[in-house]
């Protein structure tokens, strides 16, 4: 892979698996120096060596990212380190089967904090050495979800929807001072999050489907990530949607 991030730095969220993991290995082999976050300190150590590997710099943070303070600082860490912040990728997201009338609000909860909140955070952190620099890229990982809705993941679907909102917005605020604002929208991806279900049947429904032929991977979403983040940067790819081929359901 070419080193087109050389001497870029990355804050991954949600890299002790899935998407998250995928897209800072592949900042690394494309050059950048990452740091990452997640809660499972032994998942990011792991990483950190496949970083290493690649001959890329790393640093990890174990943490909630969902806690303001903690979110704050990773940011905060990130600049200590590496000394700027190029690119900023909030792949931290969680999923509950939960809809309105028998809602569980510590589901809820749990979701907007995951999904939201805690983008909210380490944006809002990232916007003002980006502005010192005069650039950056924050890319937001959202959902096909972010423009549909079913009953049963109301909860989900509601926090991907604000995600939109709030990174378009941000997209308006910050291109003038040239920061691009991406949101990625993947259809199903085949990752550990729908193991986090406390509902049987959707988890079972969930594997039936990703066991199909042709189910999106989290390298292939990494890929769009590095595309993003490699474009010119006078080009604001600002919503992207990335679904398996065969993936037709809405």
């Amino acid at each position: 892979m070419t080193r087109l991030l050389e001497g870029k730095v990355a804050l991954v969220t949600g890299a002790s698996a899935g998407i998250g993991a995928a897209c800072a290995l592949a900042l690394a082999k494309s050059g950048a120096s990452v740091a990452i976050t997640a809660r499972r300190a032994q998942r990011l150590v792991a990483l950190a060596e496949q970083i290493e590997s690649s001959g890329s710099a790393v640093l990890t943070l174990a943490g909630d990212i969902s806690d303001e303070a903690f979110a704050l600082s990773t940011v905060a860490d990130t600049l200590s380190r590496f000394g700027r912040l190029d690119i900023l990728v909030n792949a931290a997201g969680t999923i509950q089967a939960t809809n309105i009338g028998e809602a569980d609000f510590s589901q809820w909860r749990s979701v907007i904090n995951t999904n939201l909140l805690a983008s909210l955070y380490t944006c809002h952190a990232a916007v003002a050495p980006m502005r010192a620099q005069g650039s950056g890229t924050i890319i937001n990982i959202g959902s096909l979800a972010c423009h549909t809705t079913t009953p049963v993941y109301n909860a989900y679907a509601t926090s991907k929807q604000a995600l939109f909102a709030m990174t378009d917005g941000m997209r308006q605020e910050l291109g003038p001072e040239g920061i691009r604002v991406s949101l990625v929208n993947p259809g199903t991806v085949s990752t550990e999050i729908w193991e986090q279900l406390s509902d049987p049947a959707h988890s079972a429904g969930m594997r039936e489907f990703l066991n199909q032929e042709g189910a999106i991977q989290p390298a292939q979403i990494a890929d769009t990530v590095v595309y993003i983040a490699t474009a010119p940067e006078n080009v604001n790819l600002s919503e992207v949607f990335v679904r398996a081929t065969r993936d037709i359901a809405y």
